[in-house]
């Protein structure tokens, strides 16, 4: 849970604020057929703090929220819903949005733009499978790297804001909102 935290950790905060603008979905297994799908909207996400420690409790309370009343969706606290999927289904939806790309030590060095925005696909700290890794292929997504050594997951959202906060059009709008 802690990688997990720091990932969380990293796509939100800012120094003074949240990124507003930013969605993530975290894929964990429910066991063997089914995941689920915690999804975190910046835009109405609350009572996120800097210490790992309380976006981990954060993210356990909202998993067990959803566990004492296992229902196929439902939003466990402010910004975040939760949701009893399929793996394959969900990873099909990331790779149709637009600037999809997967993360890989092997890859492109620059990032897709899309209209929407830029999804991205991150896996943990462990190499797919050889059934993961084809279905992955299989989907036709770019495959982009932020350099030549493995990096830790919270690292490399770091590192793809800053790539987009740098490419973003002079005078935009910071992707900062207050505090939750």
């Amino acid at each position: 849970m802690d990688a997990v935290a720091g990932v969380v950790t990293s796509a939100f905060l800012l120094s003074n604020g949240i990124r507003r603008d930013t969605e993530v979905d975290l894929l964990l297994l429910a066991d063997p057929r089914r995941i689920l799908r915690v999804r975190l909207d910046g835009a109405g996400l609350k009572f996120l703090n800097p210490d790992e420690r309380s976006t981990a409790a954060l993210l356990k309370n909202a998993l067990a929220k959803f566990w004492a009343r296992p229902d196929s969706q439902a939003e466990v606290g402010p910004g975040i819903e939760v949701t009893l999927t399929d793996r394959d289904r969900e990873l099909r939806a990331f790779a149709s949005l637009p600037g999809a790309c997967w993360l890989v030590e092997d890859g492109n060095a620059s990032l897709p733009r899309g209209d929407g925005g830029t999804t991205v696909i991150l896996s943990d700290p462990y190499e797919p499978s050889p059934e993961e890794r084809s279905f992955l292929e299989s989907l036709g997504l770019p495959k982009v790297s932020l350099g030549p050594h493995s990096l830790h997951a919270a690292h490399c959202v770091v590192l793809v804001h800053n790539q987009l906060d740098r490419a973003a059009p002079a005078g935009a709008p910071a992707p900062s909102g207050s505090p939750g």
